[in-house]
């Protein structure tokens, strides 16, 4: 597969372009003005730099030279030349010409006929996942909404019924009493009837009407929860560059495959299994491939094979990464465990390769001989495990010496659209995840197990720890609650299985699941909540903090800590620099997230913690040296070294950085991937992800 230099540039300088002509005739039609000429010069100095990084040098020099010609009228003093007007066009025009090969694709369609970019700009939209979740909150408000509507049918239903029986009733008593005179007449009687009848029609339409609207709206909810998906397929490319990476670094010979990218999942979901995935192919590569040497004394290819492939089932993704490499290295594991001294030397040389996989998903262990940038420091597969804990997933190892080692990630295609089984628990109801729920069985309180390790169920032979639903949701004992039968749910996830007690099932449904608010602070059984249908708040609990309350009652293992990888902060306005540099850093193994202004940097900054930050100079609003002076006034911050990574470059603009709190500055236009690497590492003390 052939990388496409462009791929963001592209998208990036149509926007430019179009922007800087409409621009420029707004600066004909309505003269000059402090805004319009501020708004023309960042997006000049946005296309220049982002030129730059992409080898495009004609269009660099040309946006700089309307940055020259734009740079006198910045204080909107005096009046625009109209031949001023005719040379920005042209120069505009020089861009749009220079960049014809770019915007070309090789399934360009005929001459004739319009580019496939310039179709997509009007027949494709980008839109915000954060404004398709509120549209998706919004549907499930609305659905909530909905129930109560059906509640108030229910009640016409009965007012319905009611009627039917006075109509009845008035009619038995038509007719003459005891002492001749009529008790009623017939109009009333009738009248009645009437009355019956016209509720059982407006009944009928309005239950059809809400049974109807209900279907469209979870049909509307359904196609709003599709377009949230991504194909597996998005992050395909960065796997293969990752692998082609590492085989580079390490001079190994290695081709890589992906299949599945069809397969749709929630873009949250993608976006954070994307470094774990980095994680599993760099070590797929490192770790697994053996060198040409040892694979043609083996009588291997001298290429290895690392493959992905994505399979869907059921509400579930399977990421699976295989290689033909040596295995996993029982003896290097055992041996880095007594060097760490981990493991007594009699325990560590008893373990198998299933317990030895189990030790490398915890972190702090590594069989590599040297610690290098792809290898070394036994932390890869700590941040795998961490990342599809966090995603409530599961991970599994298996590995065949000689023939190659396997790693599955399981994980749910949406964390915001999921099937649950609701509960009632005590006084409590509660909703549990269907996927995570293994069986339900009826069981008699006396076939309970009791035993000094607390209450067992046997269920098809097999053992599983019990404990009633509702001590664990009031988090104490229910003393008095034993129930003749028990209606049993046996729980599973990543890889540990228990069982809970319920007095009743209610049924399983598809709700929207929501974060809790901030305010509720952690609250460790609960994955979020949803709305049931007369709008009152329900709670989705984790399966895995489920299953930890249940064995807690017998012993108290607790979780190892997480060592999660570096954070950088990249803050760039130009969409081809974020997505270079954020490739660059993610594929060294870094965390990144992105900021667009700094504004939208110094929020960010302030809510979580920093290796370092990557800072353009030129963007909207505060620039880079002020947000740098932002971060230099602050107690916190300021401690967080930040490189400049910019257009400008002179002796001038350089002393300003370093004035400012700049660690170090890059020119976009001398920039290489190594030396951003390299000034990194050597900033943040010797860091690596």
């Amino acid at each position: 597969m052939a990388k496409d230099p462009y791929k963001y540039f592209r998208i990036e300088a149509r926007e430019l372009l179009d922007g800087l002509s409409q621009g420029i005739i707004d600066l004909e039609k309505q003269g000059v003005s402090k805004e319009l000429i501020g708004r023309l010069l960042r997006i000049a100095h946005t296309l220049k730099g982002a030129a730059r990084v992409v080898k495009q040098r004609e269009v660099s020099e040309a946006a700089h030279h309307i940055e020259e010609v734009l740079s006198p009228f910045r204080e909107a003093t005096v009046p625009f030349p109209k031949e001023q007007v005719s040379r920005l066009l042209e120069l505009a025009d020089a861009c749009g010409e220079n960049l014809k090969s770019v915007f070309s694709t090789p399934e360009q369609a005929k001459p004739s006929e319009p580019p496939p970019e310039a179709e997509g700009a009007f027949t494709n939209v980008r839109v915000e996942i954060a404004e398709m979740d509120s549209l998706l909150y919004d549907l499930a408000d609305a659905a909530s909404h909905m129930g109560a509507l059906f509640q108030e049918a229910s009640t016409l239903d009965s007012i319905t019924e009611t009627a039917g029986k006075l109509a009845t009733e008035l009619a038995s008593l038509s007719g003459v009493a005891d002492d001749g005179k009529r008790l009623l007449a017939g109009t009333e009687s009738s009248t009645a009837d009437e009355l019956h009848a016209a509720l059982k029609r407006s009944h009928r339409v309005l239950r059809a009407g809400l049974d109807r609207a209900h279907r469209d709206l979870e049909a509307i909810r359904d196609r709003v929860s599709d377009l949230r998906l991504l194909p597996a397929k998005t992050i395909f490319a960065l796997m293969e560059r990752t692998a082609r990476d590492a085989a580079e670094t390490l001079k190994k010979r290695v081709i890589f495959e992906a299949a599945g990218g069809e397969h749709r999942l929630d873009a949250h979901v993608l976006l954070a299994l994307r470094d774990a995935l980095a994680h599993v192919v760099r070590n797929a590569v490192a770790h697994g491939i053996e060198t040409e040497a040892k694979r043609s004394a083996s009588g291997k290819p001298s290429e290895g094979r690392v493959r992905l492939r994505v399979n869907k089932v059921g509400r579930r993704i399977h990421f699976v990464v295989d290689d033909d490499g040596g295995g996993v290295n029982l003896v290097a594991i055992q041996d880095s465990l007594i060097a760490k001294r981990l493991l007594p030397a009699n325990e560590a040389r008893a373990l198998g390769i299933s317990e030895a996989a189990q030790l490398l998903f915890q972190g702090g262990l590594s069989t590599a001989a040297e610690v290098t940038e792809v290898m070394g420091r036994g932390i890869g597969l700590d941040v795998v495990r961490a990342t599809v804990s966090r995603l409530k997933g599961e991970v599994s190892l298996r590995s065949e010496p000689g023939r190659g080692t396997t790693i599955e990630m399981m994980v749910p295609v949406s964390m915001e659209s999921m099937d649950v089984l609701a509960v009632d628990a005590g006084d409590s109801r509660a909703l549990i995840p269907f996927d995570a729920i293994l069986k339900t069985a009826r069981l008699a309180n006396k076939d309970l197990v009791r035993s000094n390790n607390g209450v067992m169920m046997v269920l098809d032979g097999q053992a599983f720890p019990f404990v009633p639903l509702a001590d664990i949701l009031d988090g104490r004992r229910q003393t008095g609650r034993s129930p003749m039968v028990w209606t049993i749910l046996v729980v599973r996830a990543r890889g540990l299985q228990a069982a809970v007690g319920v007095d009743r099932l209610n049924g399983v449904r598809n709700v929207v699941v929501r974060p809790l608010p901030a305010l509720c602070g952690p609250v460790p059984l609960v994955v979020g909540g949803t709305l049931d249908g007369e709008g009152n708040p329900e709670l989705v609990l984790d399966p895995a903090a489920l299953i930890a309350a249940v064995h807690s009652e017998s012993e108290s293992a607790t979780e190892p800590v997480v060592v999660p990888p570096s954070s950088v902060l990249v803050v760039d306005d130009s969409l081809t620099s974020r997505m270079l540099e954020q490739s660059i850093l993610e594929t060294a193994g870094y965390h990144v997230d992105l900021a667009v202004s700094g504004e939208d940097a110094l929020e960010k900054a302030k809510l979580k913690q920093y290796a370092i930050f990557v800072v353009d100079v030129e963007m909207p609003g505060m620039n880079g040296f002020e947000l740098l002076e932002k971060f230099q006034a602050d107690p916190v911050l300021r401690r967080i070294p930040a490189i400049l990574v910019t257009s400008r470059a002179s002796p001038e603009d350089r002393r300003r950085g370093k004035q400012a709190g700049a660690s170090d500055h890059i020119a976009k236009g001398d920039f290489e991937e190594g030396h951003l690497l390299r000034t990194i590492r050597r900033l943040i003390g010797g860091e690596s992800p």
